[in-house]
């Protein structure tokens, strides 16, 4: 689904390619503003049977939906037994933005140097490697400092110690910030036009207007369209679960509506 704004279209009047009558997918859909610039404009709104039928949009002023991850871990196979008890599985309490993932029932206390932390959410399924992911303002409680990296980028990160109701166990590397980043589906990729690797400019619509300059894109057939930022990004910018993002410019460059009129 895509949420098109006044200024996306304001964009797409700037780059000569705003039709008329102006195509919307099914599931598409026009802010109260956006109905209004193209009614005084006497341009024509159509929403067509298919996907297919609309004309792939530019990325210019995209929206992206956003899901504000907090503190949580994977666990491997072993590790969820030496935490929940031999031959335990994860127990699904409901899905998560992205197919086949899902928050578990389980939760487990991190211990640091400094502090712990209660009940956090344990994410499923399990993995081949256990990871920690907690925000800067997490890490100053425990005592740990992680660096913000991508997921599955653990090593040279600090360990931790994990406690279950069945036992507990340390590790000696896993902790992260997480990276921000855009999980897209190949169809996204293509109407969004960027690679796996790729990084968009993304603004938010909020009060507190913020800018994430490199936001990683990652692809995969599995990936349904989510920006993903912890609790401190989201809490300096205003932004929660649900809300959208602006896509304003790819790999360090902004796109030519953004400038300023250059």
């Amino acid at each position: 689904m895509a949420l098109i704004t006044e200024k996306h279209l304001r964009a797409m009047i700037v780059k000569k390619v705003l039709p008329n009558p102006f195509l919307l997918a099914p599931d598409d859909k026009l802010t109260p503003a956006a109905k209004d610039f193209l009614r005084e404009r006497s341009i024509e709104v159509t929403r067509t049977e298919s996907k297919d039928q609309v004309t792939a949009k530019p990325g210019i002023g995209e929206n992206i939906p956003v899901g504000v991850s907090n503190r949580h871990i994977h666990l491997s196979e072993k590790d969820v037994e030496m935490l929940f008890g031999f031959n335990h599985s994860l127990t699904p309490l409901k899905p998560l933005s992205q197919p086949g993932q899902f928050a578990a029932a389980e939760t487990v206390t991190l211990v640091g140097p400094k502090g712990a932390l209660h009940n956090v959410r344990v994410l499923g399924p399990a993995r081949s490697l256990t990871q920690v992911e907690i925000s800067r303002t997490d890490g100053f409680l425990l005592g740990v400092h992680p660096p913000v990296r991508l997921s599955g980028t653990i090593e040279g990160t600090p360990g931790i110690a994990i406690v279950g109701p069945k036992g507990c166990l340390t590790i000696e590397e896993g902790v992260i910030v997480a990276r921000n980043h855009v999980h897209m589906s190949p169809e996204d990729a293509k109407r969004f036009q960027v690679n796996h690797g790729d990084r968009l400019i993304v603004q938010t619509m909020t009060d507190r207007t913020s800018i994430f300059p490199e936001v990683i894109v990652r692809i995969d057939e599995r990936f349904k369209l989510d920006l993903h930022i912890d609790h401190d990004e989201a809490n300096a910018s205003c932004l929660k679960t649900g809300d959208c993002v602006e896509v304003i410019g790819k790999n360090g460059e902004l796109f030519s509506p953004f400038l300023g009129g250059k």
